[in-house]
């Protein structure tokens, strides 16, 4: 049963739930994180959280994330210490 620890926020008039995985998410085909991005997303909503889901990722030195277009401006402002610093839930499927 897979578990994971998120940020759920409520930026920008949006309600996210912000979910940090390993670096080696990046090294995943397009397919498998689409597949991750969708189970987290049911996930949350099972749970009964509003909004949507993002996916964050440290490769490196690099911050990477997957989401909503619109939300990218906020992404980039963002950094691995700050999702750290506003994980508030769990969830688990």
């Amino acid at each position: 049963m897979p578990n994971i620890d998120i940020a759920h926020i409520h930026e920008q008039g949006q309600d996210m739930i912000i979910a940090p995985l390993d670096g080696a998410f990046g090294n995943r085909t397009q397919g498998e994180q689409n597949s991750m991005l969708g189970a987290i997303q049911a996930a949350a909503h099972s749970a009964g959280l509003r909004g949507t889901a993002v996916i964050v990722w440290q490769a490196g030195r690099r911050f990477n994330f997957m989401g909503p277009q619109r939300w990218h401006p906020f992404l980039r402002s963002i950094d691995m210490r700050w999702v750290s610093a506003n994980i508030n839930k769990s969830l688990s499927w």
